[in-house]
């Protein structure tokens, strides 16, 4: 439908109807992974989960942009391969779904609100919307900074962004998990938002194309290791009849995030320029050291060394 609109207000609805079809398969997708499994398999499925999530956040775009240079009308064009998933689910998702499993009543969600008032669920929804925020401080400014900066071309702009993607993709999918075992949860949040300070950081002092892929692929060791742990955090954190709701509001918390990113840091880049990626690795920082405190506190609080 967007690939045929013909003005601005239809193109609108269009982009909003799917925007919420994909936060609608997103939160479904990870709702339904939460009910289905338990302890350290949903831990590694998250993980598996988070890892596409990441790649199709930067592939899409750069496939639109390339079908986008025969006319933009091209780009929608893309959407069609939601014909063959649909039907995939449709032949799949039944039969994964089985009669053991416990179909979640919808008179329950009526103590959703109640859950969400929990400091511990409020905290995690503010931090997964902003490491969504923050990630898209690198998609949208960090290829205008290097398009000025070096005259990076579109090309290398997606290669960046494909190495971000990469990485995140590589550590939720096999490191996530096996790190937070290793460590603890709240660690490895707390080492994951740290590699992202430090590649956003990085971003305007570095002028060579190999140390420019390399703090990418770190900024996506970071989210990758940042957002499995949160959902996953999420689950362990919600009566289990409520699970699947709340992971589904975890993940509009990291569409929201993204929707608000521009809206945040847009006017900093417009008047500060590279201070976005100083005030965007300030805020990752932030975070890294309190989760570093919180850990630290309740290690001394029950006397472990």
């Amino acid at each position: 439908m967007g690939g045929l609109s013909q003005g601005f207000w239809a193109m609108l609805c269009c982009r909003a109807l799917a925007g919420a079809a994909g936060g609608g398969i997103a939160a479904g997708g990870i709702g339904l992974l939460s009910t289905l499994y338990a302890s350290e398999v949903r831990s590694r499925l998250m993980g598996y989960a988070a890892s596409v999530l990441s790649m199709a956040t930067v592939i899409f775009p750069i496939l639109g942009g390339w079908l986008g240079l025969y006319g933009w009308r091209w780009a929608f064009c893309l959407y069609g391969l939601g014909i063959p998933v649909a039907l995939a689910a449709w032949l799949v998702v039944p039969a994964t779904v089985t009669p053991t499993a416990n179909p979640v009543d919808l008179s329950q969600t009526q103590g959703v609100g109640r859950v969400l008032r929990q400091r511990r669920i409020a905290a995690l929804l503010v931090a997964l919307g902003v490491a969504s925020a923050l990630f898209y401080v690198v998609v949208v400014y960090a290829p205008l900074y290097l398009k000025a900066a070096i005259g990076a071309s579109s090309m290398f702009n997606g290669i960046v962004l494909a190495c971000r993607a990469i990485g995140a993709a590589i550590i939720s999918a096999i490191g996530a998990h096996r790190l937070a075992h290793r460590i603890g949860r709240g660690a490895a949040i707390a080492t994951g938002f740290l590699l992202m300070a430090l590649s956003l950081g990085s971003i305007p002092h570095l002028q060579q194309p190999p140390l420019i892929l390399l703090a990418a692929l770190g900024f996506g060791l970071g989210f990758g290791l940042v957002m499995p742990n949160f959902y996953n955090a999420l689950a362990d954190r919600s009566p289990r009849h409520q699970r699947a709701g709340i992971l589904a509001i975890g993940t509009g918390a990291a569409s929201l995030g993204q929707f608000v990113s521009p809206v945040l840091f847009g006017p900093l880049w417009k008047v500060g320029g590279v201070s976005v990626f100083y005030v965007a690795a300030g805020i990752a920082a932030t975070i890294s050291s309190l989760y570093w405190l919180i850990g630290y506190w309740k290690l001394h609080r029950h006397g472990l060394p």
